[in-house]
């Protein structure tokens, strides 16, 4: 076969300003669960549904991305859409839960201090130079592991009742990390801005 009788395969990649796409649907969906998750949380006789709401909000997490890449759609509004869905998501269940008593108040006011954090720095960065800020796997794996602490909190199972802490602190060790990182992330942005 002649070069010239290869067709390269075109990829279509689509405009990363765009907002409507089925990743970014996914995303939204994510965020609206938390209603009906919190809202099944608040009858005992309906723990199954809570838990298949929880679980079809961690599978959205990774579907969204999955979605994103394969049809060559990530955008710069998924890419604040995605942890902001998995801020609302954690916040809110976890702030339901110490309303009523079981989950711990060191990890909700570390999990907001952190966001608001970033947010600030992200938003402001975002407003002088138009800066998208990309997740980082520790961050994604934090957030994951949170979820699977608020489930542990919801959920306790028998004999392993040190799973639960133990859960929160693997998080928080790992969005410290990522914390971290979005930092120096913020300081090159910033040195590199000063110096246009």
């Amino acid at each position: 076969m002649t070069m010239n009788n290869m067709n390269p395969v075109k990829i279509k990649l689509t405009d990363p300003s765009r907002i409507l796409t089925m990743a970014n649907m996914v995303s939204l969906i994510r965020a609206l669960l938390v209603i009906p998750i919190i809202y099944t949380l608040r009858n005992p006789d309906w723990a199954t549904y809570t838990f298949i709401l929880i679980v079809i909000g961690v599978l959205s997490d990774a579907l969204d991305g999955y979605l994103a890449r394969r049809a060559h759609e990530v955008t710069h509004f998924g890419k604040w859409l995605d942890p902001i869905a998995d801020f609302v998501v954690i916040f809110s269940i976890a702030s339901y839960l110490v309303l009523i008593g079981r989950f711990p108040l060191w990890f909700y006011w570390f999990f907001l201090i952190r966001y608001v954090a970033i947010a600030i720095p992200a938003i402001y960065l975002l407003n002088q130079s138009h800066f998208i800020l990309q997740s980082n796997w520790y961050g994604k794996w934090g957030a994951g592991i949170s979820s699977l602490a608020i489930i542990l909190h919801v959920f306790p199972l028998k004999h392993v009742d040190w799973l639960p802490e133990a859960t929160l602190w693997a998080a928080a060790i790992l969005l410290s990390v990522s914390w971290v990182m979005y930092f120096n992330t913020f300081i090159k942005e910033y040195r590199r801005q000063s110096n246009i």
